[in-house]
């Protein structure tokens, strides 16, 4: 019995000990088959089926861990009165989250759909492997215990660098790397609310992906099959389960021109709590200290209003089942909850707190999206509206449907997605009949969002370090380029102390026409052009007399390795120069030419827009 575990230990180490040798030759094999069996096409669209699959299955599990967690922490809670573990359970959550990603993760873990647009633009595509988990346990973590965020954005996260991964594996290029990692942003969201055509809108809307004919049937493919990975799981567990009863009406039409108004000044006044909030929490030092005052900020708001908990969804159930006093469960208002007045304070309450909750919640450090925010926003905002007007009892207004077009509206606002939104609620309820209210109040949500914030909330911070890819192809390429890898170090430097005849020595040995002149510091004093000098280079009796000094001219402009190359072009049009120097840390670096720019654009636009 010794001597047989003995072997079978040697074999387990042995085996462990080849697995990573092991996995390249299955892997060199297996690409070696590929490229026998099967064409380019039907590899991509095989592996953007395992991408679907892949991100259903992360969906399903990441909804039903969160589920589990939350029924295990108020499993004891008493309905009609407030739980003082609503002070507690939120701080826990971001606790755990930031312990995880400080000691266990060791590395920066991010809010998903703008991690996934970075990858995009300034990483060729290519996100980590700790990408394809690290954002699901923690954000598993954070809302579990009450985080007010949403699963939305860390699933997308998750999703997309599994299909980033996916492709370095099959050894694609930038261009399919990028589809597949849309792929995966459309399945994670088709496996979410079981919506695959709104999942390939989002991809196309807010990933920013061109839809072609090469990537319309991969993403087709990796949405339906996340769809029905999260069908054949969940069975007929859905998200929302509602039908539209009340069918649209002509008369209604102004109050919807009305919602779409006011759901889009409800998404300005998130998106800018959003950004003052966050400011606050990035003025503060230390992790540990931004945990702990966002614990008790975020534990005081949910034990004040309960619906504050979590994602929300919950809430938005209770608003389209008509069961309305359910809301005030747990909350300090449960015996007012037949009193109509104080249950619209209520809810204008949390439709007001949640972006605080929601911003609180990311700025301690627990991880999460506002996608799901969004929707309870909006959906508290539409029965709000129309539980206002039917007060006065100038109209009958269906609060079942303005609260689902109120959800179509915020989102619109908010993520600068007015497609997306109204074929996910289209979608969620089952039909059409709400298309045109859908489309009149985002449409109106989303210009009046855009009137006061040109970028939305995901594309904000990347917009402003000139890292966005747009659909605008000439800015989308601008942005792929890397100043970095254009920038020409083969320039003779001169001294300003140095004589004419110093000079005239390095353009012998020169073959540029531009001689940046430094001093002893390495800082550019300013720049000898060949024209400058041809009138005199020929007169020896001048070579001692003439400094540099006397014949350099100053430079048009400069520019920093890290500059966006959409500033870049700005400065080489206003200047126009046909080289600028690159200047770092005040230091003399290079200089990037005008030439080997358009060189370069030509090559990624090439890659870019390649079928």
């Amino acid at each position: 019995m010794k001597n047989l575990l003995k072997k079978g230990l040697r074999f387990l180490l042995r085996f462990l000990r080849n697995l990573p040798e092991n996995s390249q030759l299955a892997h060199k094999r297996f690409m070696v088959w590929r490229y026998k069996r099967l064409s380019d096409r039907q590899f991509l669209i095989l592996v953007s089926i395992l991408v679907g699959f892949t991100a259903g299955m992360a969906a399903v599990v990441l909804k039903n861990m969160v589920h589990w967690i939350q029924e295990l922490l108020k499993a004891d809670f008493v309905l009609s009165y407030e739980n003082i573990l609503y002070l507690i359970y939120p701080g826990i959550g971001i606790f755990l989250t930031v312990v995880l990603i400080k000691y266990g993760l060791k590395r920066r873990v991010g809010h998903g759909i703008p991690s996934t647009l970075f990858a995009i633009s300034k990483r060729s595509s290519k996100m980590p492997k700790t990408s394809t988990f690290a954002s699901l346990i923690t954000s598993m973590l954070t809302v579990g215990f009450g985080g007010s965020v949403g699963l939305e954005g860390p699933t997308v996260g998750a999703s997309s660098a599994i299909g980033s991964n996916y492709a370095r594996l099959g050894r694609m290029n930038y261009k399919t790397t990028t589809l597949m990692l849309g792929c995966g942003a459309a399945g994670a969201m088709s496996g979410i609310f079981n919506a695959p055509i709104a999942a390939i809108v989002f991809a196309l809307e807010v990933i920013m992906l061109d839809l072609t004919a090469t990537s319309l049937i991969p993403l087709l493919m990796a949405s339906v099959s996340a769809a029905l990975t999260s069908s054949f799981m969940l069975g007929d567990d859905v998200l929302f389960d509602v039908d539209v009863i009340e069918n649209f009406t002509f008369g209604d039409l102004p109050f919807y021109i009305l919602l779409g108004a006011f759901t889009g000044l409800i998404s300005v006044y998130f998106c800018k709590t959003y950004w003052f909030i966050e400011s606050l929490f990035e003025k503060l030092k230390g992790q540990f200290r931004k945990a702990i005052i966002g614990a008790l900020i975020l534990g005081f708001l949910i034990f004040l209003f309960p619906p504050l908990y979590g994602e929300g969804f919950a809430t938005i159930n209770h608003l389209l089942g008509d069961q309305i006093n359910s809301i005030l469960e747990g909350s300090f208002f449960y015996e007012f909850r037949e009193n109509v007045f104080v249950l619209i304070g209520f809810l204008i309450a949390i439709v007001l707190l949640k972006a605080v909750a929601t911003t609180v919640t990311l700025g301690a450090g627990g991880i999460g999206g506002v996608f799901a925010p969004s929707l309870f926003i909006g959906s508290v905002t539409g029965y709000v509206f129309a539980k206002a007007i039917n007060l006065i009892e100038l109209v009958s207004l269906s609060e079942r449907n303005f609260t689902l077009v109120g959800m179509g509206g915020v989102m619109a606002g908010i993520l600068h997605a007015p497609l997306t939104a109204l074929f996910l609620i289209a979608e969620i309820t089952g039909g059409y009949e709400l298309v045109i209210p859908l489309m009149i109040t985002a449409a109106i949500a989303f210009l009046t969002s855009k009137y006061y914030n040109q970028h939305s909330l995901y594309t904000m911070q990347l917009a402003k370090r000139g890292e966005l890819i747009t659909h605008d192809k000439d800015k989308a390429v601008l942005t792929l380029m890397r100043l970095g890898n254009e920038i020409e170090k083969d320039f003779a430097l001169v001294y300003s102390s140095d004589s004419l005849g110093q000079l005239v020595e390095v353009v012998s040995r020169s073959r540029r026409n531009i001689f940046p002149v430094i001093n002893q510091d390495s800082e550019l004093q300013g720049i000898v052009k060949l024209d400058d000098i041809r009138q005199i280079m020929f007169e020896p009796n001048l070579y001692q007399e003439v400094k540099v000094a006397d014949v350099m001219s100053a430079f048009e402009e400069q520019v920093s390795p890290v500059e966006s190359m959409d500033s870049v072009m700005k400065k080489f049009n206003e200047s126009g120069a046909w080289n600028l120097p690159v200047i770092k840390d005040g230091k003399y670096v290079g200089f990037v030419s005008k030439s080997k720019l358009f060189n370069a654009y030509r090559k990624v636009l090439q890659d870019f827009s390649q079928e």
